[in-house]
């Protein structure tokens, strides 16, 4: 790698401090981090011909306490990533306007930690498991290159774990505002004399706890990471083993009369239900990867296998006869209840080779090809939240007779191959293939009365091909122009119904399809400091998917024609002096229905109540994205060494539509937030970190995110109020 100016800028983003920090601790000068994310080998960030952003270990600490992506991923333009604030719910993750209309969970885009995907063959994703204290740097990949990861990469969050370099422990204890409470334990080692050589150790585990500022929005979480490594001369092996334990309360969204009434309390339903989540998860993975020295222009392999558990229990607000009226519509007979509650099998294997050619005058050409494939197998069953008679029920928020049974199978295979060369000085030419199916299964276990045989089984296959042209102008100077097809299955839920209210699949949904084009620059000046980065997309989308019926507990899917999203990102850091550095993000999205189409305004929602069905007029916005977002830093290390920082930081959104219609927004906002951290060393192997953070410094009251499309109409989730976080960490090295 070669040095870089002060403060080195990916897409937005400060190179990542773990690579360039020394034995004092991070310093303001980094170097040009490397990613893998898009090619599968490792390359400079600035020489990709792409958009892609790396989010550094100390930019993950400066965030807070280190349990949700959302803490510091606002400095990567292009991406949103929205606190709920409830942890009975996943973050609200889009990049470029897909995975937007996500309403629970991640979807649209491809998530890994260490190469083990979080996104299920369906592409329905969660980071809760992310282990952010281990993590070494966060890549994000947005543009046509992320439809090389498949299914539902409209764009890929890729977590890396840091390496162990160094035997030490570490304790880290949190306190912080609404009852947050965290402790943190680490143990790290390599064993032998020779470094990179041997085996080495990294244990970490956690447990946070918080109160919540809403009512009924508690939740616990119980993370262990176990990191073994073992490296020789031509090989290398890495063995992963998480596990996570979250049981959560869910406060519910809050519909427009609440929100602007009090935007921190919690929906009365909540309360009469006891809704909330409990959620675990085991997962072991392993990586190895082998350099070979004698066959020519074959220089590296890399297979990855993973397997893991995860059951889910969730307890809904869904009222009682809505379930089960005694004297029922026929529908009511097909409601899955008010409990979901999954066991869930899932495994995988990636395998691929890297070949590497040197060509005359200093130029070179590589290819990645490997073959993939991914299974998910799910024992899914629904129950009633209530015990009794449903006109008088004896309990509410429990788990009551069982309402749905079904094995659903998703499997998913493809071959993939890229490869580039510099075909004259300067000039790269970029091309890659990914081709895969993925079939879905199930298998009803429950038909009762009207509640018919909803098994079923879809195939759907896909070739996704990319390209790119980059010129290299000047050591300083890239440009490039990229573009690339992608596709995105419907997930298992969106499969389960008909809309036609038929037993079966919902045979007729068709998998939405994306052309993607983006033009961008990169551009480093070491003499002024400067690093900017900007790029110009767009993204016309075929077949988008979209809610067709919501009545009985049902919600069923449809393709609602044409969008498009094209927008603008810049990036921007300054190392204005040797101690005060500054950096920004921009974000200017249009993400837009080209087509008109009915969609759901109120439940019941199906051809015998129109009444709650309305037109969507081509031009609307599509609901959760925003048109316009921001985020500024200033950042001051007083003294050399680097020891201490003070920060503040801005970051804002222009409004959101809550639904399709566009009948209603969250409002605009901004917020400030200031830092300081400190390090105190006490001889060569012991260090003190400390960090104090406050959030939301003007105590704004916002909505922070929007469950998109609600059918109850609670839309709003609110933004933390003015909120003071402690963290300290205790290293001590052996």
């Amino acid at each position: 790698m070669r040095k870089a100016l002060g403060m080195a800028l990916i897409a937005g983003l400060p190179g990542t401090a773990a690579l360039g920090q020394d034995a004092e601790g991070p310093s303001m000068t980094t170097l040009e981090p490397v990613v893998v994310t898009g090619k599968g080998f490792e390359q400079r960030a600035f020489d990709t011909p792409y958009s892609v952003g790396i989010v550094g270990a100390e930019e993950i600490r400066s965030g807070g306490p280190m349990v949700n992506l959302s803490e510091s991923m606002a400095r990567v333009p292009g991406l949103t990533v929205a606190n709920r604030n409830n942890y009975a719910q996943d973050l609200q993750i889009n990049s470029r306007g897909f995975g937007a209309r996500s309403s629970f969970g991640v979807r649209g885009l491809r998530l890994y930690a260490d190469g083990i995907p979080a996104t299920m063959p369906d592409g329905q994703g969660q980071v809760a498991h992310f282990d952010l204290a281990g993590a070494q740097r966060i890549e994000v990949l947005r543009g046509p290159f992320s439809a090389l990861y498949g299914n539902s990469s409209g764009g890929v969050i890729a977590l890396v774990s840091a390496p162990t370099t160094e035997r030490y422990g570490e304790l880290a204890l949190d306190a912080g505002e609404f009852g947050l409470r965290q402790a943190r334990i680490t143990v790290a080692a390599p064993f032998g004399d020779t470094p990179g050589r041997g085996f080495d150790l990294r244990f970490g585990a956690s447990h946070f706890t918080i109160d919540g500022f809403r009512p009924h929005s508690g939740a616990d979480r119980t993370l262990a990471n176990l990191r073994l490594g073992w490296s020789a001369e031509a090989d290398s092996v890495i063995v992963a083993l998480n596990s996570i334990d979250q049981p959560a309360d869910d406060p519910l969204g809050l519909n427009r009369a609440q929100f602007d009434a009090d935007p921190y309390q919690t929906a009365p339903q909540a309360i009469d239900f006891n809704t909330r989540k409990i959620a675990r998860q085991t997962q072991l993975g392993a990586t190895w990867r082998h350099r070979f020295a004698d066959l020519g222009a074959l220089s590296e392999s890399a297979l990855t296998g993973y397997y893991g558990q995860r059951s889910v229990t969730q307890w809904q607000a869904i009222p009682v006869l809505t379930q089960r009226n005694p004297n029922p519509p026929p529908n009511t007979e097909r409601h899955p209840g008010g409990v979901i509650d999954f066991d869930r099998d899932y495994a995988g294997l990636d395998a691929r080779l890297i070949w590497r050619w040197t060509l005359a005058g200093e130029r070179g050409a590589q290819l990645v090809a490997g073959l993939n494939a991914e299974r998910s197998s799910e024992d899914r069953r629904g129950y009633e939240n209530f015990i009794g008679d449903p006109l008088a029920p004896t309990a509410q928020g429990v788990t009551g007779n069982l309402r749905r049974d079904e094995k659903n199978t998703v499997r998913n295979t493809d071959g993939y191959a890229q490869g580039e060369i510099e075909f004259a000085k300067g000039w790269v030419a970029t091309l890659g293939v990914r081709s895969g199916k993925v079939r879905f299964n199930a298998d009803d276990h429950y038909i009762v009365g009207l509640n018919g045989d909803d098994s079923g089984e879809l195939e759907y296959s896909y070739t996704n091909p990319v390209a790119a042209l980059q010129w290299r102008a000047a050591p300083s100077l890239n440009v490039y122009v990229s573009a690339g097809r992608g596709f995105e299955s419907p997930t298992f839920n969106e499969l389960a119904y008909r809309p036609d209210g038929q037993s079966g699949f919902n045979s007729g949904l068709q998998a939405q399809k994306s052309k993607q084009l983006e033009i961008g620059a990169k551009w480093r000046d070491d003499a002024l400091g400067l690093a900017l980065d900007a790029a110009v997309f767009e993204a016309r989308t075929d077949d988008e998917i979209g809610v067709a019926t919501n009545a009985g507990g049902r919600s069923t899917f449809q393709n609602v024609g044409r969008t498009t999203r094209r927008g603008v990102e810049l990036g921007a850091g300054w190392s204005i002096t040797k101690s005060l550095r500054a950096q920004a993000a921009l974000t200017w999205l249009r993400a837009r229905y080209d087509d008109s189409f009915v969609t759901c305004t109120a439940v019941p929602c199906n051809a015998a109540n129109p009444q709650n069905q309305a037109v969507v007029p081509a031009g609307n916005r599509i609901a959760g994205t925003s048109p316009k977002s921001a985020y500024a830093e200033l950042a001051w290390q007083p003294w050399a060494d680097g020891a201490a920082e003070f920060a503040a930081e801005w970051r804002g959104q222009d409004r959101v539509a809550v639904n399709d219609r566009n009948t209603d927004f969250a409002g605009g906002w901004g917020t400030m937030a200031l830092r300081a951290s400190h390090a105190i060393r006490f001889g060569d192997k012991s260090r003190l970190e400390g960090l104090v953070r406050v959030d939301n410094v003007f105590d704004r009251a916002y909505a922070g995110s929007v469950i998109v499309n609600e059918g109850n109409q609670r839309f709003f989730e609110a933004g933390a109020p003015r909120a003071w976080y402690l963290g300290l960490k205790w290293r001590q090295g052996f």
